[in-house]
């Protein structure tokens, strides 16, 4: 078997698929992998580059596959999808990702760091908080609506719902109701101060 150059892989839950081409571009290594047998595979590999679809987890496929001395190469789906040459599957995927990675002039995308990683996770999950926060604002608006109390749309507003239901006659089972949601609203609100104070420190910095 002539040496492998270039390898596509097509990243999984479980089943991973790999495709592998020479220096002249022909295919010379097709293998299906479980997950926990592509590190023992690639250390065994010969040096070379790696193509991977920039998915969830191809940056720590990406640094894992660089500690065993191979050179990573993340490319964008949709700069993959134009060298699909047959209907999709797995083994078409990791067919067309070795034929992307050798072609000059390929753009790829920087490979995260660890910490790079972890901040984006936090952005994610604060993207998450805000989104909750504000379904749970839109509710209890709309609830309070119902009862005739009323407020300009808007989270900064929200006290001035609490304070309008002071003086209002509602139904105890409504009241513990709408307190309820006002303290998952609330604790929404300091998650998301939490994650901003983690986020702060590292805005300024440069990647």
């Amino acid at each position: 078997m002539k040496k492998v150059t270039a390898v596509g892989l097509d990243l999984a839950k479980t089943v991973f698929q790999v495709h592998g081409a020479d220096e002249d571009g022909r295919a010379v290594l097709r293998k299906t992998l479980r997950r926990g047998q592509v590190a023992e595979f690639f250390a065994q590999l010969p040096a070379c580059v790696i193509g991977m679809e920039a998915c969830g987890s191809a940056h720590h496929w990406a640094r894992k596959l660089r500690e065993l001395g191979h050179e990573v190469r993340l490319i964008a789906p949709q700069y993959v999808k134009p060298f699909v040459k047959r209907n999709k599957t797995d083994a078409a995927d990791e067919e067309a990702i070795c034929e992307a990675v050798r072609r000059p002039g390929m753009r790829f995308v920087p490979v995260k760091t660890t910490e790079q990683q972890a901040i984006l996770s936090i952005h994610r999950a604060r993207q998450g908080f805000v989104r909750a926060r504000t379904a749970m604002a839109s509710q209890i608006r709309g609830l309070l609506a119902e009862f005739g109390i009323v407020a300009p749309r808007g989270i900064e507003n929200v006290p001035r719902l609490r304070m309008a239901m002071i003086d209002q006659e509602l139904p105890g089972t409504f009241r513990q109701l709408i307190d309820l949601q006002l303290h998952h609203m609330d604790e929404l609100h300091d998650r998301i101060e939490e994650l901003d104070r983690q986020i702060a420190p590292v805005t300024t910095r440069a990647w």
